[in-house]
């Protein structure tokens, strides 16, 4: 009644979040300036709607900034 030998499982690595350059904060936490009026846009007018359009792209160009990849 042999058992096999087992390898001891490797503790889980917890992740590391990507955080922003300029912040340190995670992606979720940076650009609250874009980020606010960009939801709203999209809550009330639509993701599609030319002045969210801006919003989004405004927002996303921060994120940049912060050193993240959006596409």
């Amino acid at each position: 009644m042999g058992q096999g030998a087992s390898t001891p499982a490797e503790p889980p690595q917890p992740k590391k979040k990507k955080v922003g350059i300029k912040s340190g904060k995670p992606i979720c936490c940076c650009c609250p300036d874009t980020k606010k009026p960009r939801d709203e846009c999209v809550v009330f007018k639509g993701e599609e709607h030319p002045d969210c359009i801006k919003l989004i792209e405004a927002h996303k160009a921060c994120l940049r900034a912060e050193g993240f990849d959006v596409k």
